[in-house]
């Protein structure tokens, strides 16, 4: 097994099998600073990991979608696991849409203690966020071993 394909395996065991995991989620505010730098802006979401991409229902006129369609460049962090990485996020639209019944099975499932009170589907704004991941760290036991994981080139060193 190579290094990238144990470090897979690992996120699976940590963030996948249908778990509810909490991640910090990054994007680029639309005002810049004072100095005409760029912001970021931080919170915390509900997540569902699978194959290299996390998943979250959201509000598609939440600042983050808005953020998200401007840039689409974010950044994550899983604090209780040590993992940091980049990656792209896309709005995959309307949670009751055609396409997206098979995620929205796997998140209603994983997200079932409060999916339903936190979201209405009947709102087609309420949307599915993916967060496909680009590059990221993984740090198993505090610093006894490190994945530096290529999610594009599927490399790991």
């Amino acid at each position: 097994m190579s290094m990238y394909e144990e470090g897979l395996k690992l996120m699976e065991e940590k963030f996948g099998n249908g778990k509810d995991n909490n991640i910090s989620l990054a994007t680029i505010a639309l005002e810049s600073s004072a100095d005409g730098k760029p912001c970021p802006n931080v919170r915390v979401v509900d997540a569902y990991y699978e194959d290299g991409t996390f998943y979250a229902v959201t509000y598609g006129k939440s600042n983050k979608m808005q953020e998200i369609a401007q840039n689409s460049e974010v950044s994550i962090a899983a604090c209780h696991e040590m993992f940091t990485a980049c990656g792209v996020g896309e709005n995959l639209g309307w949670v009751l849409a055609p396409q997206n019944a098979e995620i929205r099975n796997k998140l209603r499932k994983a997200f079932s203690d409060w999916y339903d009170m936190a979201n209405n589907e009947k709102d087609e704004n309420c949307v599915f966020l993916a967060i496909h991941l680009t590059k990221g760290i993984l740090n198993i036991n505090h610093w006894e071993k490190l994945y530096h994981m290529d999610f594009i080139n599927k490399y790991c060193d």
